[in-house]
């Protein structure tokens, strides 16, 4: 085995193929493409992967993944597929398979199989902001678009009430600013990962992507929502649609 196989960080895309709420996302068509395809195309455009694995229960989806581009090596467990398997568990299942193939990568990436406005120097970014810190999770996350501090909840009579009163008066720049998950990619050594420690926690880290290029497509709301934005942006934008690779059917963009 070559240095780079065992020392170059390994990319895995979480792809099941039940889901329920969007059914088949992994691989239904977005722009011409499978959805998951845009997630291998920027895991490989990074430079930052020796090998891009897909960890899916599903036949078509592994085929799919294969076509373009990235490796799908092993079928995960029917445990680890179902609609209570964490991400957590998923990495921690792909790290071990990895090591029992001899494998020691320095750092190992999550990367979620629906983000098509992932671009390939962001997660050469997480990579660098891991390699240079003490972190043990590093992530994409982004600003939530109006200040949180001012929300409320409906009660059952109607009514509202604020989650946090004493901001009230608050001028919103004077608000701190608030982050959320962008539901990209999560970098981490894999000790980390075997661990299935928390994400969120004070020895992590993000890298900050602006709001439109988030979009964690969970209904089929969030689907046409990101439809519309990247028909939008790719048109009005330098950021274009990649050409079709091995996984774009054919006459499409």
């Amino acid at each position: 085995m070559t240095a780079i196989e065992v020392d170059a960080p390994i990319a895995f895309i979480p792809a099941r193929g039940g889901s329920k709420r969007v059914p088949r996302k992994n691989v239904r068509l977005f722009h011409g493409r499978p959805m998951i395809a845009w997630s291998i195309d920027a895991a490989r455009a990074s430079g930052c992967f020796d090998r891009v694995i897909v960890s899916t229960d599903d036949e078509q989806v592994r085929d799919v993944s294969l076509r373009c581009g990235a490796d799908a090596p092993f079928l995960r467990p029917a445990e680890l597929a179902d609609d209570h398997a964490t991400t957590a568990s998923v990495m921690a299942h792909a790290v071990r398979w990895a090591s029992a193939q001899g494998m020691s990568p320095r750092s190992v990436c999550c990367i979620y199989a629906t983000a098509p406005f992932l671009r390939p120097e962001d997660l050469l970014a997480g990579l660098r902001t891991l390699e240079a810190g003490r972190w043990r999770f590093v992530f994409a996350a982004t600003r939530f678009e109006a200040p949180v501090q001012r929300g409320f909840e409906r009660l059952a009579d109607g009514s509202l009430r604020m989650l946090w009163p004493d901001q009230y008066a608050a001028r919103s720049q004077d608000l701190p600013a608030v982050y959320h998950d962008a539901a990209q990619f999560y970098w981490a050594r894999p000790d980390a990962w075997l661990d299935q420690a928390p994400v969120f926690g004070a020895s992590s880290t993000f890298v900050e992507v602006p709001r439109w290029r988030s979009v964690d497509i969970d209904t089929e709301e969030d689907w046409q929502r990101a439809e519309l934005l990247a028909g939008s942006l790719w048109s009005v934008s330098d950021t274009q649609p990649r050409p079709p690779g091995p996984g774009a059917p054919a006459g499409t963009t």
